[in-house]
């Protein structure tokens, strides 16, 4: 039998025996309570556990995502008013599992580009519309340049785009000069987010090798 699912953090605490005093302090107003390791872990896939066991309830997932941070040195904290603890987040916390498109009007898009929006929903059914605030974005293996592509949810907090919605990302891509440099991506809410860099003369392979 695994370990029972962590209580949502802000919970009641247990209730003081009978005739226990209260201190002095408790009626002030209190520093957030540091948890230390919350021993929840976010897999690569967006699957969350506790203790190295599945949570099964999306309910539960769900509230925990909602008091979600990340610190500026990478770590991802649950946070509440009253505590916080650190968990473990192997890649992003949320997954883009699913992509809409549609024709918009951007004001800011320049009107010889295209004017569309690009909707994607979360494994937590989070929804969010690429733009300036939710920039798309994507990190290129150094090596054997393998895109790990990904889209901002929150400030801080991303979802990693799923093969099959990359897919579909780069079924949309087009080529752009940016700053002299030939690159391939998509717009959304009139703001281009650049996927490869196309180098000189292979512009062509580079459209069919990105929409295999």
């Amino acid at each position: 039998m695994g370990p029972r699912e962590p209580a949502p953090p802000g919970a009641a605490p247990t209730p003081a025996p009978p005739g226990a005093v209260a201190p002095p302090f408790a009626a002030t107003a209190r520093a957030k309570r540091n948890c230390g390791d919350f021993e929840i872990r976010i897999d690569r896939n967006g699957g969350w556990h506790y203790r190295n066991s599945p949570i099964g309830r999306k309910e539960l997932v769900c509230l925990f995502a909602s008091v979600l941070k990340r610190e500026a040195d990478g770590t991802y904290w649950l946070e509440t008013p009253v505590e916080r603890g650190r968990i473990e987040v192997e890649d992003a916390p949320f997954v883009a599992v699913e992509m809409w498109w549609k024709d918009c009007v951007c004001e800011d898009a320049p009107s010889d580009r295209p004017r569309q929006c690009l909707t994607f929903r979360t494994n937590l059914d989070e929804i969010v519309t690429a733009d300036a605030e939710h920039p798309i974005r994507v990190h290129l293996c150094p090596r054997t340049r393998e895109p790990r592509p990904y889209v901002t949810v929150r400030p801080g907090l991303e979802a990693k785009i799923n093969r099959a919605v990359f897919y579909e990302l780069v079924a949309l891509a087009e080529p752009e000069t940016i700053d002299g440099r030939e690159v391939l991506g998509v717009w959304s809410e009139g703001v281009f987010f650049p996927i490869d860099e196309i180098p000189a003369g292979e512009r062509n392979d580079a459209l069919e090798t990105a929409a295999e």
